[in-house]
Parts: structure tokens; sequence; C-alpha cells
């Protein structure tokens, strides 16, 4: 049977699309036969879940960035920001629906601006948010005068990441169901089809008569909204805000989507994928941590996974071609 086959294709692009899935499976079961004891059980399970709540948040709103053809690397600063602003709030003696609603809204105006200078001055989006990563941190580090800062008094925000003798943290539960949310958004409104159909050509969705200025606006707005409920989920996770954590999460947000299974180019990607990347970091981070691996050889573990992610996307893309 030859390679170009019908049959040998059509396994070719199942293994693609079943790729991030397999690869969860695969990176579990070498962590799981490494360090069976410490590795596999409910109580290190809903831990793992926890620590993707985060990651998982801001990886939904980056996946209809990333699918527009776009990309944010300011998602980690903003995070921070969000989380600051929050704790000041609360110190302030904001109610704590006020405070989390002024967080996802920092998180939404950046997105604005982001798009607004993305849109009408027609800058190219990696310049643009690698400022905004820059003006956001510093932004954070000014608002909290470099140190982090911590209400005096406990709400409920702060039990958003506790974890549960029998069940999961709430913060997990939102991640789920915003996951939900978003995946019937992109599969079945007008919105949804326009993201896709920017990302794959945007000189044909102007022909299509597809308003792509006003519709990156809203994108970017969302993925900013998207960042700030990360930065509500960090703030509750560290029961406080700090300006210097979440540095370079936009990396790991980034490669969770790609190795999803969408594509750095645009047009193509899913939630579910995105979610299933971010649970594969986690494992990752997890089971190096249970091995007692040295951050240092973490990191190289986490750089290797980007460029794999990398890869793949351009292998991705030639065999779309």
């Amino acid at each position: 049977m030859s390679a170009d086959s019908p049959s040998s294709f059509d396994l070719r692009r199942w293994l693609i699309k079943a790729g991030p899935f397999l690869g969860l499976v695969a990176v579990y079961t070498l962590f799981a036969s490494l360090a069976f004891e410490h590795f596999v059980s409910w109580s290190n399970t809903s831990i793992m879940l926890q620590q993707t709540a985060v990651i998982g948040v801001g990886a939904i709103g980056m996946t209809m960035i990333i699918i527009s053809g776009g990309v944010d690397l300011s998602f980690g600063s903003l995070i921070a920001l969000s989380s600051v602003v929050i704790a000041l709030l609360l110190q302030e003696g904001w109610p704590p629906l006020a405070a989390a609603m002024a967080g996802v809204g920092v998180g939404a105006l950046a997105g604005l601006v982001t798009s607004t200078l993305i849109t009408r001055l027609k800058l190219m989006p990696f310049i643009v948010t690698l400022g905004m990563m820059l003006v956001l941190r510093g932004a954070a580090k000014g608002l909290a005068d470099e140190q982090p800062v911590y209400p005096p008094d406990e709400t409920w925000i702060n039990s958003l990441m506790q974890l549960r003798p029998n069940g999961l943290p709430s913060g997990v539960w939102l991640m789920l169901g915003l996951a939900v949310l978003a995946s019937l958004m992109l599969r079945y409104t007008k919105f949804g089809r326009h993201i896709f159909a920017i990302g794959s050509s945007e000189a044909t969705a102007r022909l299509c008569g597809i308003r792509v200025e006003r519709t990156k606006l809203y994108i970017y707005i969302a993925g900013g909204a998207f960042a700030g409920l990360s930065g509500l989920l960090q703030f509750a996770y560290l029961t406080g805000g700090d300006p210097t954590t979440a540095v370079g999460l936009e990396l790991n947000i980034i490669a969770a989507v790609v190795i999803g299974g969408a594509s750095l180019a645009g047009g193509s990607g899913t939630i579910l994928g995105t979610i299933i990347g971010a649970l594969i970091m986690t494992v990752v981070n997890n089971g190096c941590n249970k091995l007692g691996l040295s951050n240092w050889i973490q990191e190289i573990v986490t750089g290797v996974i980007i460029i794999a992610a990398v890869t793949l996307d351009q292998f991705r893309r030639k065999t779309r071609s």
C-alpha cells in the first residue's frame, strides 16, 4: 500500500487530530511508571487540575487570538496586574465581587488597547504585545510598590482554588464551564466562524464582507478578559496579588494552545485540544517535581516541549497543504 493511498492518508490525519490526547496519555504513563506511588493518586490528580486552571483559562482566550492569526505575549504580565488590582481593591474595602470584576475588567481594557494599536496603527501583534508585556508588568510593580499585596480578610475569592477532599476546586469547574461555552461559540456562532475566516485568510474575509478590524477588537478584548480571569484564579491560588508572578507564563499558555492543535499561522484550533495541551504542560511539571528533578531540568523540558509544539505545527501545516 502506498503512502499516498486514501486509507493511509486518513490514518495520518486521524493521528494528527488525536495527537494531543495521545501525547497526554504518553506523558502521564511515563511519569506514572517512574513514580507511581507519588504520581497516581486522587490528591495529586486534584492538584494537577488545580494547577491547570490558571493556564487553561488563559489558554482559552489565547486560542481565539491564535486562531485569528494573532498572538499575545502580554498574558503573563496581565495575570500579575489583575491579581495586584484585585488585592489592592480588597485592601481598600471593595466588595469581593466588585474587586473580581475590576480585575477582569483590567484584562479586557488591556485587550482593547492592544487591539486598537494593532488594528488602527497596523502594527504587528508580536511587537505590540511585547511592548504591552513590559508596560503591564511595570504597572503591576508600580501599583504594588514592587511587593506582594495580601488583603487582611479572606473572601470567597480565596476559596476558588482551595483543594477539596472529595471534589475539585471551583476554579477547575470554572475552567471547564468556560471551555464548553467558548467551544460552542467557536463552533455555532457567526463570531466564531469569523475568527476562523480571518485566521485562514484575512483578505478573503474582507471580500466576504467580514468587518475584520471590529472582529479583531472583540477577539483581543475577550482574550484580555480571559487573562483577567486567570489573574483572579492566580490571586486565589496565592491568596494575594504578586507583581512578579506568572513571569514567562505566556509561553506556557501559547505552548498549550499549539500542542492542542492550533496553528500559529491561524485558521485552526480547538478549545478541547487547548485544555489537553494545558494538561500536558501541568503533567510534565508535576511529574518532574515528583521525580525530584531540579528547576533547571524542568525549564529545559518545558523549552523542549515548546520547540516540539512549533515543530508539530509546521508538520500539520505541511500535511494540510
